[in-house]
């Protein structure tokens, strides 16, 4: 086991996304995960039933622990919900853990669409998390938030550019999966360049926590002191392989396979 990862985000009670996928896909490659937890959600794979915040206090408090004994290498953010919860967890890494590295999954709604981050607090995601990020991962719905333009193709991606550049993130891997179609696209902003990564689309409805798992797998490979490229480039095969090989559990948006890099003894 190589590597630590401090997971800041909300709990899913179905396991397929939120800190439970943040867990297993760190944990399958072979990282450590630390977990400092900011809502319950009530969920499962029909959908977001319920959610309770847990007190910022005690927010602040699980990662200001976590770092003073085991410490992280890279930070992953997921589900921040509201502008006091941002800007608490922004104000405790400010205090201790500046210099670590940070991934921002800037979620904003769940797969079946329930809203996950309060109407007002986008331009406090900006400003205190997605500023300084060494990566932030948005789909396509929520790079329009962020940039505050539609895209809707390829073309909308590459226009999007220059604005994602703006918001202050040393990367900006903008997810593709929105597109129509069967072709697919992902495009890996850095201030010096653009990588882009093509793939067909899986016909599944297994795509539960594909957000939180690729934020963390990229996570964990920051973490292995892999270079942004290669842990994106890792990070992308891991969740390809689990979404083709997806249990099939649930009677809607299914979760994946995080365990199959898992060798049966």
């Amino acid at each position: 086991m190589r590597g630590r990862v401090l997971i800041i985000a909300g709990s899913d009670s179905g396991g397929g996304a939120g800190i439970q996928a943040d867990i297993k896909a760190v944990t399958c490659l072979n990282a450590f995960a630390a977990t400092a937890v900011t809502a319950i959600t009530v969920q499962n794979t029909m959908g977001v039933f319920n959610i309770h915040e847990i007190p910022t206090a005690l927010v602040a408090q699980q990662i200001e622990v976590v770092l003073s004994d085991i410490g992280a290498d890279v930070i992953k953010t997921g589900m921040l919900a509201t502008v006091s919860m941002i800007n608490v967890v922004a104000d405790c890494i400010d205090r201790i853990a500046l210099r670590i590295p940070r991934v921002v999954d800037p979620v904003m709604r769940a797969k079946g669409g329930h809203p996950l981050l309060a109407d007002d607090a986008a331009k406090t995601l900006i400003a205190r998390m997605v500023r300084g990020a060494a990566v932030v991962t948005p789909n396509l719905p929520e790079a329009e938030v962020l940039i505050g333009q539609p895209i809707k193709t390829i073309a909308d991606m590459h226009a999007a550019v220059e604005p994602l550049k703006a918001l202050g993130a040393d990367a900006v891997l903008l997810k593709g999966g929105h597109l129509e179609g069967h072709h697919l696209v992902d495009m890996l902003i850095t201030r010096d360049d653009v990588k882009i990564y093509e793939d067909s689309r899986i016909d599944t409805r297994s795509t539960h926590g594909t957000g939180c798992t690729l934020a963390s797998a990229i996570a964990a490979g920051l973490a292995q002191k892999l270079s942004l490229e290669d842990a994106v480039s890792r990070a992308r095969i891991y969740v390809r392989k689990a979404l083709e090989t997806a249990p099939g559990l649930g009677q809607g948006h299914g979760p994946l396979n995080h365990a199959h890099t898992v060798v049966n003894q």
